[in-house]
């Protein structure tokens, strides 16, 4: 079972923990650090950023370690000092999330990683392929979603009035929830995916309900990472399977979806995944 105060295998900082010291101690204060260290690889141009292929290669780090070492070996200043924005590390929501969540939890916060959907990138509606990061409030006694993506400047572009720190669950869905929502026939399915490459379906919330599982468990992989029984577009999809992966992490019970996960193969995260993107496999580490 995972520990959501202590680091894990991809939200460990090694050799820069101490960068953490001193850092905000509140949620907002936290996600603005990582504004202030990454720039989100498709909204660079909002602030004037054109990436290099080179540059964009570190949306591929895996472990909050690589991509404190790139943001150190770009400006080794202290990470609450923003950066400018052409000095930023090229990631995306998943980047903006791990890091958050390992700063959270050096500050004794229970975080996790979450997989989803959101749909406040667009005035239609649609469910984007997204990822938040998902806190503790020991003052309210319940879990709070927090988009550490989402600075000053993206707020206004998307015409963001929630508090992002506590995103509604309508706003965000969690994958587990998109899937029941599709089964009971309360969604359409086609609606939930990336719209920017057209595409969508049962088969996309099932491969981030996958994903969203192994983030519940300790293992937060990349938005493109596959194995196992995660389908392809046009395979069919293992309903009962991820009927019952729903449940597990709807409303998480982390012990009885670490043992699922660790019996079936099918859904159990492998040492080596699939990068879709790069068309190769590769450690997670």
């Amino acid at each position: 079972m995972p520990s959501y105060t202590e680091p894990g295998l991809l939200t460990f900082a090694g050799k820069y923990e101490s960068l953490f010291d001193g850092l905000p101690g509140d949620v907002a204060g936290l996600a603005r650090v990582a504004q202030g260290l990454l720039i989100h690889e498709f909204l660079a141009h909002e602030y004037g950023v054109t990436l290099t292929d080179e540059s964009r290669a570190t949306v591929h780090l895996r472990p909050v370690e690589a991509i404190l070492d790139a943001v150190v070996s770009v400006d080794d200043r202290p990470l609450d000092q923003a950066r400018p924005p052409e000095r930023r590390v090229a990631s995306n929501c998943r980047g903006f999330t791990v890091l958050t969540v390992a700063m959270l939890r050096a500050r004794g916060v229970p975080a996790r990683a979450r997989c989803g959907f959101g749909n406040y990138f667009g005035g239609d509606g649609f469910h984007e392929d997204h990822w938040v990061a998902e806190w503790y409030d020991a003052g309210q006694d319940r879990w709070r979603l927090a988009d550490a993506q989402l600075d000053e400047k993206q707020r206004g572009l998307f015409s963001i009035t929630f508090d992002v720190t506590d995103v509604p669950r309508d706003r965000f869905v969690v994958a587990g929830d998109a899937w029941t929502r599709y089964r009971s026939g309360a969604a359409d399915p086609d609606r939930f995916g990336l719209s920017s490459i057209n595409e969508a379906g049962a088969w996309w919330i099932a491969g981030n309900l996958a994903r969203d599982a192994a983030a519940l468990t300790g293992v937060e992989v990349l938005p493109w990472d596959c194995w196992g029984v995660m389908p392809e577009p046009t395979d069919p999809v293992d309903e009962a399977l991820f009927d019952r992966l729903a449940e597990l992490t709807r409303e998480p019970s982390v012990d009885e979806l670490s043992r699922f996960l660790r019996d079936d193969e099918r859904v159990r995260v492998p040492d080596t995944v699939r990068n879709a993107l790069r068309q190769r496999q590769e450690p997670l580490r």
